[in-house]
This record gives structure tokens, sequence and C-alpha cells, in this order.
């Protein structure tokens, strides 16, 4: 699999940690993640944003391992924050998370199925 990073010069530039669009060629396998909530294994939800946060990016990381990938092979990314609060330490932990990698990536800011989760991620990876 090779991925591109692409970056118009005609559209605004990316703030920080992410690309404006990401090509995957020479690729066999697209998993599609569906919305990882901040619920442990036990059922427990953490009451702060950054522990739901770290809860649900390694709920992510679970759902690739058990394809045979790791965040190597996300392509894009999608957050749902319950609250625009919540903005700057998503941002942080994120890139914690991601490190270096570049993916295509939104957030948005709406209302959460469940009141007590602050945020869900979903997530495209490809191999």
């Amino acid at each position: 699999m090779h991925k591109r990073e692409i970056n118009s010069t005609d559209a605004p530039a990316v703030v920080t940690g992410y690309a404006q669009a990401i090509e995957v060629t020479n690729h066999s396998r697209t998993l599609f993640i569906s919305g990882q909530i901040p619920v442990a294994k036990d059922g427990t939800v953490p009451t702060d944003f950054e522990s739901q946060c770290r809860l649900a990016w390694s709920n992510v990381e679970a759902q690739l391992h058990a394809a045979g990938m790791n965040l190597d092979n996300l392509v894009k990314v999608t957050i749902f924050l319950s609250d625009r609060a919540y903005s700057l330490d998503n941002r942080r932990i994120r890139n914690e998370v991601i490190g270096e990698r570049k993916i295509a990536l939104t957030v948005i800011i709406t209302g959460i199925f469940d009141e007590s989760w602050l945020l869900e991620i979903e997530a495209v990876g490809a191999a």
C-alpha cells in the first residue's frame, strides 16, 4: 500500500497534524471502523474528557489490530465532539496518538447518542 498526502495550494492550508486529502494506491483491503465510543470492555465510562478520548482511541486501535492493521493503516478519521470546549484537548491527544502520521481528518461538534459520552471516533484503514 502507498499513501500520498495531498494539500492543494488552491485550498486553505492545514492548521496542524493532518492532511487535506490522502490518496491510497496499491492496497488490497479497506477497513471501515464504526464510531468507537468511550466505553471500556467492562461497560464503564470515564467521566473526564481525556480518559474518554484515550479510551475511544484505544478502541479504534483494537479494531485495527483485529483486522491485522495498526495506526499506520489509518487514512481517514472523523471525530464527533459533544462540546466545542473539548477541541484543544482533542487535538492534543489525537496528535499524541497519531504522532507524525498524516490522515484525512474531520472534527464535528454535535449531539452524541449517549449523553455520558463526550466523543465518538470513526475511522477508515487501508492495507
